[in-house]
This record gives C-alpha cells, structure tokens and sequence, in this order.
C-alpha cells in the first residue's frame, strides 16, 4: 500500500492541521505534534486557507506553524505532508497557472521544496477537467508534489478526472478526503464510497470525530456552544443515538469512546486513515491509541446499526 501511496505513512491517523493558528497556538501546536510524532504519526493535514475564517487571520497560518515545526525538529525526511488549494471552491481556482502559483506559496510557509500529498480542496466546474489534470500533474512532473488527492467531489466529477488522467496518460487522483463518520456522511454518498473502492482510491475521511461530538463531550443540546461546538450541532440527530452504543463498546474494550469511533471508521472499506485533531497531549495520545484498536465483528456490527448507513 505505502508504494501505490507516496503520500501516506505512519499509523493509520492524519493529523488535521486546521486547529494550527485557529484554536491552539504556535507553542501548544508544537506540544502537540512533538506527541504525534512520538506515536508514531506520520501524515499531517493542512491547507493554504487554514484558518482564514479566524478574525485577524488571512490564511496560511497552518502551514507557517507546521513548517516551523518541521524545521526546529529536523523531521522533515520523516514526515507525510499534505495541503490544499481552491479552498470554497471559487471560479478558476484549478486554472494550472493558480494552482502552480498556491502550491510555490505553501511550500515557501512549510519551509520545504516539495509536499508529499497536494489535493484540489473542492472542485470547481470552470476549468477544464483535462486543463486541472494536466496542471496537477505537471506539479508531480517538477518534483513539488509526489501524489494528489481530491477533496469535496462528487462521484461523477470525480469520475471525469480519473478518466481524464488515464485518457491523457497523466498523474491521477489517488486519494480522496470526503467528510464521514459514523453518523454522517456528508459529502460522501455511498456511490463515491464504492467509486473509491473500485478505483483504489486511499480515502483519508475529515470530520471524523464529528467535531468532538463522537467523544461524548457534548450531553445534550445546551453543551453545543463554543468554536467547535457550533459545528457539532451538524451531527446531532444521529448522534444522540449513536453515543450509548459508542459508550458500551468503550468499557468493554477500556478506549475512550472518540477511540471507538475512529476505529470503526477505519474499518470501513477503503478508509486509509482518518482525518483527526487534538488540542492537547492527552487527545493527541488518545487519537494515537485509536489508530491501533481493533473491534471484534460483533463491536462494528453494533456500531453498523446505529450508524449513518442505518438510516438515522
């Protein structure tokens, strides 16, 4: 799998890199990539747009905090690093000369000549889909990005531009970061779950710990308050009735319940790795803990029954 995956290595978690300059700042997010990097994590997520939508903020943040960490730790070589451009998804966002132009950006704030993962953050109709293949793979062609990745597309757009890559004999998506979790599916229907699966496509899924929600810190409506609960809310109908099952299958495995909600996940066909953060050195040891637990058949079916498939 690592060979068919340039980009992706270490435990099955990615580091979600959106917190970087949003709800943590540069020495708190040094504490907690030192302990991801002690678990043994080695993929970490960022994007040129985290964290624009922090007053003060213009983007780029994430990735100037990374880079320095990189840095001071001497750890690149050992590091999966991913980001993102076409964030919102604007008009002309894949044009090859703007893609080319974010990517030379990010690398300058992630003080590094290469990524090893660039994704197309959300697709966008008013380029070509054989214009955007050709410019993403150009990128790989250079040596500034060695695998892509597609973020936020449908099946049919994703569909087009695997097509698009094979017809003109040109690097292709080979991986996909969707929203999904055990009680949302977001922007992740069931037929671009299959397409990935068919296409081999690593799916390296956001969202999921539904925003702390999966970790049973929110007990009831009234605690959905603050930055990250706002985005929980999202989750909540499903969730209710998804947290005694996620609850009982905690004490019976001694994990946390946000443990055992990325263990599910990675269970799933075609997940790669989750796509999760912390804020702390004990989330972040938890989440690394998680990568490694396995559910019994009875556990997942349990879970498979409250979960988003169920119909909740």
């Amino acid at each position: 799998m690592a060979d068919a995956h340039p980009g992706l290595a270490g435990i099955r978690l990615c580091f979600g890199g959106n917190v970087f300059g949003w709800t943590i700042d540069r020495d708190q997010s040094f504490a907690v990539l030192d302990a991801y990097y002690e678990g043994g994590g080695r993929m970490i997520d960022s994007a040129e747009g985290y964290s624009s939508w922090v007053p003060g903020n213009k983007g780029g943040e994430s990735e100037t905090i990374i880079g320095a960490w990189l840095e001071s730790r001497g750890v690149r070589s050992d590091m999966k690093i991913a980001t993102k451009t076409g964030m919102g998804g604007p008009p002309g966002a894949l044009a090859p000369e703007k893609v080319a132009a974010a990517l030379d950006a990010s690398l300058e704030r992630l003080r590094t000549d290469y990524v090893d993962l660039y994704y197309a953050h959300r697709d966008e109709p008013q380029t070509p889909v054989d214009t955007v293949v050709a410019g993403f793979d150009a990128l790989v062609k250079a040596g500034k990005a060695r695998e892509l990745g597609a973020s936020n597309f449908t099946a049919e757009r994703l569909a087009l531009s695997l097509d698009s890559a094979a017809r003109q004999g040109l690097a292709a998506y080979t991986v996909l970061q969707p929203g999904y979790n055990l009680v949302w599916r977001g922007e992740f229907p069931r037929e671009l779950h299959q397409l990935a699966a068919d296409r081999g496509l690593a799916v390296l899924p956001y969202y999921a710990l539904a925003a702390g929600f999966l970790t049973g810190k929110y007990r009831s409506p009234e605690d959905l308050t603050g930055a990250r609960g706002g985005s929980a809310r999202m989750f909540a109908d499903a969730g209710w009735r998804a947290l005694p099952v996620l609850g009982e299958v905690a004490q019976e495995t001694g994990a946390t319940m946000g443990e055992v909600a990325l263990a599910w996940l990675n269970a799933q066909p075609a997940i790669y790795a989750p796509v999760a953060s912390g804020t702390s050195v004990q989330q972040v040891e938890q989440l690394c803990a998680a990568a490694k637990l396995e559910l019994s058949a009875d556990q997942l079916a349990r879970l498979t029954a409250v979960s988003v498939d169920a119909g909740l």
